[in-house]
Protein backbone atom coordinates (compact mmCIF):
# COMPACT_ATOMS: atom_id res chain seq x y z
CA UNK A 1 0.00 0.00 0.00
CA UNK A 2 1.56 3.28 -1.16
CA UNK A 3 0.96 6.54 0.64
CA UNK A 4 -0.31 9.48 -1.36
CA UNK A 5 2.53 11.46 -2.90
CA UNK A 6 5.16 8.72 -2.53
CA UNK A 7 6.70 7.26 -5.64
CA UNK A 8 8.04 3.71 -5.55
CA UNK A 9 11.73 3.43 -6.34
CA UNK A 10 12.63 1.06 -9.14
CA UNK A 11 14.27 -2.16 -7.95
CA UNK A 12 17.80 -2.99 -8.98
CA UNK A 13 18.39 -5.99 -11.23
CA UNK A 14 21.70 -7.02 -9.63
CA UNK A 15 20.22 -9.07 -6.73
CA UNK A 16 18.28 -11.14 -9.25
CA UNK A 17 21.38 -11.55 -11.39
CA UNK A 18 23.49 -12.69 -8.45
CA UNK A 19 20.86 -15.17 -7.30
CA UNK A 20 20.56 -16.47 -10.86
CA UNK A 21 24.35 -16.86 -11.04
CA UNK A 22 24.33 -18.75 -7.73
CA UNK A 23 21.70 -21.18 -9.06
CA UNK A 24 23.58 -21.59 -12.35
CA UNK A 25 26.75 -22.46 -10.42
CA UNK A 26 24.80 -24.89 -8.23
CA UNK A 27 23.31 -26.47 -11.34
CA UNK A 28 26.74 -26.77 -12.93
CA UNK A 29 28.12 -28.43 -9.79
CA UNK A 30 25.20 -30.89 -9.83
CA UNK A 31 25.70 -31.57 -13.53
CA UNK A 32 29.42 -32.20 -12.95
CA UNK A 33 28.57 -34.68 -10.20
CA UNK A 34 30.11 -32.54 -7.45
CA UNK A 35 26.82 -32.00 -5.64
CA UNK A 36 23.67 -34.11 -5.53
CA UNK A 37 20.64 -32.70 -7.34
CA UNK A 38 18.70 -32.48 -4.08
CA UNK A 39 21.02 -29.66 -2.99
CA UNK A 40 19.83 -27.52 -5.91
CA UNK A 41 16.22 -28.52 -5.27
CA UNK A 42 16.62 -27.78 -1.56
CA UNK A 43 17.97 -24.29 -2.18
CA UNK A 44 15.17 -23.58 -4.66
CA UNK A 45 12.40 -24.82 -2.36
CA UNK A 46 13.80 -23.12 0.73
CA UNK A 47 14.25 -19.88 -1.21
CA UNK A 48 10.63 -19.89 -2.37
CA UNK A 49 9.40 -20.61 1.17
CA UNK A 50 11.63 -17.86 2.57
CA UNK A 51 10.47 -15.32 -0.02
CA UNK A 52 6.85 -16.14 0.86
CA UNK A 53 7.61 -15.75 4.58
CA UNK A 54 9.07 -12.29 3.93
CA UNK A 55 6.02 -11.34 1.87
CA UNK A 56 3.71 -12.62 4.62
CA UNK A 57 5.67 -10.73 7.27
CA UNK A 58 5.58 -7.50 5.27
CA UNK A 59 1.83 -7.83 4.80
CA UNK A 60 1.34 -8.44 8.52
CA UNK A 61 3.57 -5.44 9.32
CA UNK A 62 1.48 -3.19 7.08
CA UNK A 63 -1.68 -4.43 8.78
CA UNK A 64 -0.24 -4.03 12.27
CA UNK A 65 -0.61 -7.75 13.07
CA UNK A 66 1.59 -10.34 14.72
CA UNK A 67 4.92 -10.67 12.89
CA UNK A 68 7.25 -13.50 11.96
CA UNK A 69 10.15 -13.55 14.46
CA UNK A 70 13.42 -12.33 12.99
CA UNK A 71 15.09 -15.50 14.27
CA UNK A 72 12.78 -17.55 12.03
CA UNK A 73 13.72 -15.47 8.99
CA UNK A 74 17.41 -15.88 9.84
CA UNK A 75 17.09 -19.64 10.28
CA UNK A 76 15.40 -19.93 6.90
CA UNK A 77 18.27 -17.97 5.34
CA UNK A 78 20.87 -20.06 7.15
CA UNK A 79 19.33 -23.31 5.93
CA UNK A 80 19.49 -22.29 2.28
CA UNK A 81 16.74 -19.73 1.85
CA UNK A 82 19.07 -16.75 1.64
CA UNK A 83 18.60 -16.28 -2.14
CA UNK A 84 14.85 -15.92 -1.61
CA UNK A 85 15.40 -13.70 1.42
CA UNK A 86 17.73 -11.45 -0.51
CA UNK A 87 15.30 -11.11 -3.39
CA UNK A 88 12.49 -10.35 -0.96
CA UNK A 89 14.54 -7.69 0.80
CA UNK A 90 15.20 -5.94 -2.50
CA UNK A 91 11.94 -6.49 -4.36
CA UNK A 92 9.56 -6.08 -1.42
CA UNK A 93 11.74 -3.56 0.43
CA UNK A 94 11.28 -5.54 3.60
CA UNK A 95 13.88 -5.95 6.33
CA UNK A 96 16.33 -3.99 4.21
CA UNK A 97 16.90 -0.96 6.46
CA UNK A 98 17.43 -2.39 9.94
CA UNK A 99 21.20 -2.58 10.39
CA UNK A 100 21.25 -5.32 13.03
CA UNK A 101 19.01 -7.51 10.88
CA UNK A 102 21.17 -6.96 7.78
CA UNK A 103 24.35 -7.81 9.68
CA UNK A 104 22.88 -11.05 11.01
CA UNK A 105 21.54 -11.83 7.54
CA UNK A 106 25.03 -11.39 6.05
CA UNK A 107 26.41 -13.73 8.70
CA UNK A 108 23.81 -16.39 7.84
CA UNK A 109 24.68 -16.10 4.14
CA UNK A 110 28.40 -16.43 4.85
CA UNK A 111 27.85 -19.44 7.11
CA UNK A 112 25.61 -21.11 4.55
CA UNK A 113 28.05 -20.57 1.69
CA UNK A 114 30.97 -21.72 3.87
CA UNK A 115 29.10 -24.96 4.65
CA UNK A 116 28.32 -25.44 0.96
CA UNK A 117 31.95 -24.87 -0.04
CA UNK A 118 33.15 -27.23 2.71
CA UNK A 119 30.77 -29.90 1.41
CA UNK A 120 31.79 -29.19 -2.18
CA UNK A 121 35.53 -29.62 -1.55
CA UNK A 122 35.17 -32.75 0.59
Amino acid sequence: MRQKGKVAKPTSAWPMRLVLLFFILLGAACYAGKLPLYVLAGYALTSVITYLCYAWDKRKAQQGHWRTPESTLHLLALFGGWPGAWLAQHRLRHKSKKRSFRLMFCLTVLLNIAALVFWFIN
